[in-house]
Formats: structure tokens, sequence, C-alpha cells
């Protein structure tokens, strides 16, 4: 079954998100997301607090940009988060909007090197190892984590450009693609995260899950609204992403999505969505029943 998810979007206030999630848990949405962007809201913070505000809500973070995080801090965070509430939590990394990252002092020489040596060392950490490491960005000395997590969870990564994308597979235990994937995209992101796990090694039967977001709008206006935000993504190269309309519009590009290689469907509403609680519901009370 594909499992559907919809996005709190961070240039929503963060005093609207305690609302929306209790909401979502009330409705039946099975996981929601959150974002780290610069210089909108805290990944861990909100999470933390969803979670303490829900039962049963599954909180996803997409990603958290790793040149801001010392891998030793982000992994304590990410452990106590697991403890606190096992099983109802997925915590992705990445390299961040290199331009934000300028901002902050923190842009690194080899997004791809930083991103490496950091998946290995958070994922053994979380593995309650105790880690040395002296690479070019990565640097612990006998590091170990007090609490780790009962069992060791599954480390995802964010990536969209082919190089990223096979480090996914080599590197991480699962993938976020951001909403200018379209189906024929997930394809090919599928390909590339399998060629990484193959010249990694990686066990072929082991799962490598794979989330993606659906930019999406219903109501008046709708098609105009998802145009105009892929207009302003200069990555955007198809006009075609989105999906706008009704429940069986939306559901028909989640369902393309899912053929293609998605195991998570994430809906994210336009920055301008006018009802970002009536959004909430229409996910859960009219796109779910039409997703397989």
């Amino acid at each position: 079954m594909t499992t559907l998810g919809v996005v709190f979007r961070p240039q929503l206030p963060p005093e609207q998100l305690r609302p929306l999630v209790r909401l979502a848990d009330a409705a039946g949405v099975e996981e929601l997301w959150l974002w780290e962007d610069c210089f909108l809201e805290s990944g861990i913070a909100a999470a933390s607090a969803a979670l303490a505000w829900t039962e049963r809500l599954h909180v996803g973070v997409g990603l958290l940009p790793v040149p801001l995080r010392n891998v030793a801090l982000a992994s304590m965070e990410a452990a106590t988060l697991y403890r606190l509430f096992p099983e109802r939590v997925t915590l992705a990394v990445g390299h961040g909007v290199q331009d934000w990252m300028g901002q902050v002092g923190a842009r690194p020489d080899s997004p791809l090197t930083l991103l490496r040596e950091y998946l290995g060392a958070m994922r053994s950490l979380l593995r309650g190892e105790e880690v040395s490491a002296d690479g070019e960005y990565v640097r612990l000395d006998k590091v170990a984590l007090d609490w780790p997590p009962h069992r060791a969870p599954a480390v995802f990564a964010g990536g969209v450009g082919p190089r990223t994308l096979r480090l996914t597979g080599e590197a991480a235990d699962g993938t976020v693609l951001d909403a200018s994937t379209s189906p024929d995209g997930m394809r090919a992101a599928r390909r590339l995260i399998e060629e990484g796990r193959a010249a990694a090694g990686r066990d072929a039967d082991a799962p490598h899950k794979v989330v993606v977001y659906l930019l999406a709008a219903t109501g008046p206006g709708a098609a105009d609204r998802v145009r105009a935000e892929l207009a302003s993504d200069r990555r955007v190269l198809s006009p075609e992403l989105g999906a706008a309309g009704d429940a069986e519009a939306v559901a028909a590009a989640v369902r393309e999505l899912a053929a293609a290689g998605a195991d998570t469907v994430v809906l994210q509403p336009t920055a301008d969505e006018p009802d970002p609680a009536g959004f909430v519901r229409f996910v859960a009370e009219e796109v779910r029943g039409l997703v397989p």
C-alpha cells in the first residue's frame, strides 16, 4: 500500500502547527512532514512538539541540512526522538540549499564528501557504536551516545542530482525526493539509487524506501496556484508537474508516482494555500480512499 502524507510548510507561523497536527491525527492522515528551511522553522523542535501533541501520527523531517548541524548533536537529537516516540519518526538529512549555507558561513567545498562522511557517522552512532573519525569534514574522537535508540532507525537522505542519488543508495537507508520529481524522474532516481546500493555491496533484499513530495492544490484557482509555484522554481523543467483539481485528479498523480517506485507520496500544498486545515481534511477524507 502507498503511504500518503501531507506537508506542514514552514511558511506558516509555528503557532499554527498544533491545530493542524491535531487535525491530521484525528482525521487519519498517516504521515506529517516538516521542513527545516532557512530561516523559517526548526525541524527538530517542530517534530518534537508535533509528536507530543498526537497519539499515532508519524512525523518526518525532510530534511536536516548537514552543514548546519554537527553530526553528534543531530544524532543526539534523533536518538532522543526515537526513544520518546518509537516507530513514529523519520529523519532525513541532506546538502541543504547552498546559497543558504553560504549565508551562515557553512557552505562546504564538497557537499558530497560531507554528506557521505555524515551518513556513515550518524548511522553508526544511532546503532550505539563508538565512533572515531578524521574525515575532511566529520571529526569525532571516541564519541558514543549514552541513550541510543532501542533499535537502529533508518536514516534517510535527500537527493536531486545523479551523484547524490547514487550516494543515498550507497550510504543511506532511504531517500527523499522533492516536488520537482516526475514519474519518469522517479524511475530514473530508483535506478540511480540501486546503482549506489550495488556499488556499496548493500543487501539487495533490504528495503530502501523512497519518499517523494507532490505539489498539490484543490478548490478555486488550484491550477493557477500550482503553475505559479512551479514557474517560480528554476529547477523545474516540466510545467506538467504537480496536481490540481478534485480528489481523483490528485489521487491519479499519486498513483503514477507510486507505480514509478514511490513508497510514500507526501502532498505538498502551495505556499499560498488559503485553507491549510481544509487541505489536510481533503487529503484524509477524499484523496486517501482513492489511493490503494
